[in-house]
């Protein structure tokens, strides 16, 4: 089954989708919100969008496609082929329907278009990057300062978004600066969503006298692996076995009755991580 979903992942078929829905999603709260505002988005739309408010010159869509035509270059030297031929699938889809849909949704309070539109652009920017191709612009240079200079991803885009936002607050009011800042701030949490959505785990500790009965117990009952961690204990000086799993949501409740009906002085700690790669959970994604 990992090994049908993981060819699935991989399939062109597949990763075509995702990137025409989610561009068409992304473009649909551009156009329908953020255009009828003069917001400025995050990212490298955003720059297209400052320069066409303030030269109206092409559009939008063509400043997208020109400003990309040098980072896919890079992307085509330092990522991978298949990487930019999705990219530059994805890039001329935005084009086109940045041209195509013109559309209003019809929100005229400022705060709520903000948020809406902040909803709209993350989901879609979240389908796009479950792809393994992107939307291009700062997803490109991002990846590669992450490949060769180990940057975060996450860094790459705050710094660009700084010097963004340094241009709206010399050039717009404060409204239409802190409207935006909203936007983004919405974008990014909605794009968390949709990515952690189905990737989500907790990673679960207990520690117990009883770990070894416990790790039997949850492996039979709820077929989860375990991870016995040799521990000591800071005041008693005693040894200790920390075990260590990892779960969902859904089974989170079962496996914390499956610890305290074998011990009920266990003690229950849990975490969220975004994601885990490897052994029977996700593939890496490779580029």
């Amino acid at each position: 089954m990992g090994s049908k979903l993981n060819d699935l992942k991989y399939s062109v078929a597949w990763n075509l989708v995702l990137l025409t829905v989610g561009s068409l999603i992304y473009i649909v709260g551009m156009n329908g919100i953020v255009v009828h505002h003069n917001f400025i988005p995050g990212g490298l739309y955003g720059l297209c969008l400052f320069i066409f408010y303030k030269t109206d010159l092409l559009s939008p869509g063509i400043w997208y496609l020109v400003l990309n035509v040098p980072l896919l270059i890079l992307g085509w030297i330092y990522v991978s082929r298949r990487f930019i031929l999705y990219t530059i699938y994805s890039v001329l889809l935005i084009t086109v329907a940045s041209e195509l849909i013109t559309v209003d949704l019809g929100i005229t309070d400022q705060l709520y278009a903000a948020i809406a539109g902040g909803a709209i652009i993350g989901t879609g920017s979240g389908v796009l990057l479950r792809s393994i191709g992107s939307a291009g612009g700062l997803d490109v240079i991002a990846i590669i300062l992450n490949r060769y200079f180990n940057l975060g991803i996450g860094k790459t885009f705050m710094l660009f978004n700084m010097l963004l936002f340094s241009l709206v607050i010399s050039q717009y009011g404060a409204d239409i600066f802190i409207a935006s800042v909203i936007l983004t701030a919405v974008t990014s949490t909605s794009l968390n969503y949709c990515l952690t959505m189905f990737n989500q785990r907790k990673i679960v500790y207990v520690i117990s006298e009883k770990s070894q009965q416990i790790s039997d117990s949850i492996s039979d009952t709820l077929k989860l692996g375990s991870t016995l961690i040799q521990g000591r204990g800071a005041y008693s000086g005693q040894d200790k076995e920390i075990l260590m799993t990892i779960t969902n949501n859904i089974l989170l409740k079962r496996l914390e009755e499956a610890v305290f009906t074998i011990d009920e002085d266990a003690l229950f700690i849990v975490e969220n991580s975004y994601d885990v790669i490897g052994s029977n959970f996700n593939k890496r994604k490779i580029y």
